[in-house]
């Protein structure tokens, strides 16, 4: 999780897997010249041909510029569209469900929202389709007769959609005529954001939701709780909270927002290391070894009290954030860097050895740590996640199947390779501090990431270091984070961090929703980030 030590692995760059816009080129007369990419469609619907104008004299469309790139385009001649004085955004019939997407995009354009009626021309209809029209996320766009069409089998899809037209118009002044498939590749892509060791407003975390929206990204991380500060208010235990922090009604700001944007907030309270800022308020908590010397950031997990601390904050939050996930930490307990474990901390070897068994290791009872609290937020209807060093290797007591492995590093004491917990079935997700990891004032060795490195030599199989695993797992990686840590919070103003990250941000977005070698180079991608507005 958090880069506190090891030196950056360097290695050989890999190539991303080809990925380029599909543009079908159809004539008035239906025909159709191929496409005019090198490489094969994306699996996935079909596009179908629009229909074209009567008249010869438009072009052909060109692709609509959007970032991410649209995956297929079916070309077609024709004027496209652009809002007029008497355009308006309507829903069709049965598609109620539609409305706050389409008040947004209504509002964005500066035109009118009419509701459920038909539309007319000049008109942009949102509609949702089938759940079994095409995968989840995935949504059609058709211009055509001087109207837009976007259709998808979720409101998520539909939302997508809006966006790709608010850029091209952006961008072009303009939506080209023809038909737009696309869909993402990744189901989980987003921003990951260490709110305890520096504190950011609502305001600024709600400024990125809206970028994020954008970008088609559709997970927000926030890491509120370490050994400097604990950043949001608390009913249950208002002792642990932290001078600066976010109300629960910012809290609620924020989720409401990201909603609207088809944003899930990740919460996560680090345990059983990486809480300082609660073992303050709680001094006979902290773990402590053999002379009596506090190991830094860890909670004694021998103690009941340890655990029922934990599980009433869990018990708190998980009522504040309603999203599908929860993240529970895991990573560095410093009890385990030490030369050997049970001869400094006795007590969590007498307690791993009465809860597993006479062989049982602190590993052991770290790992039942693990599952434990996965035992709270499960039932409450979350998928726990928790960081790659939160596993070991070779334990008695095995982490939950169902925890997702968020891999961040293999420079941690013990830290394996992501092959062995793919091997073993778990799903993961990829933060490879090799390339997605901003860490405030470069310590240890990190250097701000570029989107040009993430762009040209990233995608979602390049779980650590820079060299990508085998292809057969690539169903088990369920996506990304690009992710922002406050080791040095000071380095940097809130203004310079939106500054900084914003294009790694957006290469991110590209290459999670199409992890392929991307059809631009790094200068276009970089132009067209302007034009569309997602370069800020």
């Amino acid at each position: 999780m958090s880069p506190s030590r090891g030196a950056l692995v360097t290695g050989a760059a890999v190539t991303a897997a080809a990925a380029v816009v599909l543009t079908v080129v159809v004539w008035p007369d239906g025909s159709g010249s191929g496409p005019s990419g090198d490489t094969a469609s994306p699996s996935g619907t079909s596009a179908e041909a629009a229909a074209p104008s009567p008249s010869r004299s438009y072009p052909m469309s060109s692709t609509p510029s959007a970032i991410p790139a649209v995956r297929e385009h079916t070309a077609a001649r024709g004027p496209g569209w652009q809002p007029g004085k008497d355009s308006s955004v309507v829903i069709a019939k049965g598609s109620q469900a539609l409305a706050d997407e389409a008040q947004l995009i209504a509002k964005e354009l500066k035109i009118r929202y009419r509701g459920a009626e038909p539309a007319g021309a000049g008109d942009v209809e949102l509609a949702l389709g089938a759940k079994d029209a095409g995968p989840a996320e995935s949504y059609k766009l058709t211009v055509s007769d001087r109207k837009v069409k976007i259709t998808g089998p979720d409101e998520s899809g539909v939302f997508y959609g809006t966006r790709t037209l608010k850029q091209s118009l952006t961008a072009d002044g303009t939506v080209p005529e023809g038909v737009v498939n696309d869909r993402p590749d990744r189901p989980q892509r987003g921003l990951n954001l260490d709110i305890a060791r520096k504190h950011y407003s609502a305001e600024w975390i709600e400024d990125r939701i809206r970028e994020m929206g954008d970008l088609k990204l559709n997970q927000l991380g926030l890491h509120f709780s370490d050994d400097q500060a604990f950043r949001i208010e608390s009913k249950s235990h208002p002792e642990v909270v932290s001078d600066e922090a976010l109300t629960q009604a910012e809290v609620r700001r924020i989720v409401g927002l990201a909603n609207s944007r088809h944003i899930e907030v990740v919460p996560e309270i680090d345990s059983p290391g990486h809480l300082g800022a609660v073992l303050a308020a709680h001094p006979d908590l902290q773990l402590r070894n053999t002379a009596g010397v506090e190991s830094k950031g860890s909670i004694d997990i021998s103690k009941p009290a340890a655990a029922k601390l934990i599980d009433e904050l869990l018990e708190e939050y998980t009522e504040l954030f309603p999203g599908r996930f929860w993240h529970l930490g895991a990573d560095e307990y410093q009890a385990l860097t030490v030369q050997n474990p049970a001869a400094s901390y006795p007590q969590l070897q007498r307690a791993a050895e009465e809860k597993h068994g006479a062989d049982a290791t602190i590993e052991d009872l770290a790992t039942s740590w693990l599952n434990d609290r996965a035992d709270v937020v499960v039932p409450k209807g979350r998928t726990a996640k928790a960081w790659n060093d939160g596993l070991f290797r070779g334990t008695k007591v095995k982490a939950d199947e169902n925890i997702e492995i968020e891999y961040w590093t293999g420079k941690e004491i013990g830290a394996r390779p992501p092959q062995e917990y793919l091997a073993e079935g778990y799903k993961m997700l990829n933060l490879n501090d090799e390339f997605l990891y901003y860490v405030l004032g470069e310590p240890n060795e990190f250097v701000y990431p570029t989107g040009e490195r993430i762009y040209e030599q990233w995608t979602p199989l390049v779980l650590r270091g820079t060299e990508p695993v085998a292809e057969r797992y690539s169903k088990q990686i369920l996506g990304g984070r690009f992710a922002v840590w406050g080791d040095l919070p000071n380095a940097q103003t809130t203004e310079q961090v939106a500054d900084g990250i914003r294009m790694p941000l957006v290469a991110t977005s590209q290459k999670l929703w199409d992890p392929r070698k991307p059809a631009l180079s790094w200068a276009q991608f970089q132009e067209l980030a302007e034009r569309t507005g997602s370069a800020g």
